[in-house]
């Protein structure tokens, strides 16, 4: 587990520090759900692959709002969902595994849909599926799957690149509201490294979140912070009225 020093970045040092001989796998996450923070992906999967160790990346806060190139980034595995901003809610996982990793890789825990031959329904005979099959557990959520599908369709619709541009535009709208009202946050400086998730330091974050969903705002906290994660679909409207409200609810303890 690597530390933080300043609870938004890692740097890659501490990775080139950490990562040797002894190392299998290297998994972290592309950006930080505490910080919005965009991790190097390419960079780090180079240093674990120098030594020998695979690499997973966890893009669950990343897929959707920015543009994802597994291939360029060179990564092992990656892992999304439709849970956050592919928009296609629970019970579904993408997982990208490098292609010449598949025919030597089985899966300690597996299920029919894994099965070479799935409708062949031989219990006493398991044989991992050659392709990307063998990943695959049982049966899904197929309602789950509809709703998956769809919510990619609109990422799909509209364009990753479009969607980053859009998101970046309306997270610098918003923070520029906050810090009008003198909030403090928690992330990096250089917008091209930051993601759709905004960190605004609040010791009472959960009756703060409380305050807001009874003024219909979503949003959500975590330990010392409420999170806001403005997307594509948004306004700068919305984000007027969401400081509106916060200065409201802190005035009013």
């Amino acid at each position: 587990m690597l530390p933080s020093d300043d609870g938004i970045t890692v740097p890659l040092e501490r990775y080139e520090q950490a990562i040797d001989e002894r190392t299998a796998l290297v998994a972290t996450s592309h950006v930080f759900f505490a910080s919005g923070t965009i991790q190097p992906a390419r960079e780090i999967a180079a240093l674990a692959h120098a030594k020998g160790a695979l690499c997973l990346i966890d893009g669950y806060q990343a897929a959707g709002q920015i543009p994802v190139d597994v291939v360029a980034d060179d990564v092992d595995f990656y892992l999304t969902g439709g849970l956050k901003w592919l928009m296609g809610g629970t019970g579904i996982v993408e997982m990208y595994v490098r292609p010449e990793l598949t025919a030597r890789l089985e899966p300690t825990v597996t299920g029919w849909f894994a099965h070479e031959r799935q409708f062949a329904f031989d219990a006493q005979n398991f044989s991992y599926a050659a392709d990307a099959r063998r990943f695959e557990i049982g049966t899904p959520a197929l309602a789950a799957v509809y709703a998956a599908h769809a919510g990619m369709q609109i990422v799909l619709e509209y364009g990753p690149q479009a969607i980053r541009e859009r998101t970046q535009q309306l997270v610098a709208d918003l923070v520029g509201r906050l810090g009008e009202i003198g909030c403090q946050l928690t992330m990096v400086d250089d917008p091209a490294r930051h993601g759709g998730i905004v960190m605004i330091r609040n010791a009472d974050h959960a009756r703060v979140v409380a305050a807001l969903a009874e003024r219909n705002i979503i949003v959500d906290h975590r330990p010392g912070h409420i999170r806001v994660s403005p997307y594509f679909y948004n306004t700068e409207d919305e984000n007027a009225e969401f400081v509106r409200q916060i200065e409201q609810i802190q005035s009013n303890p």
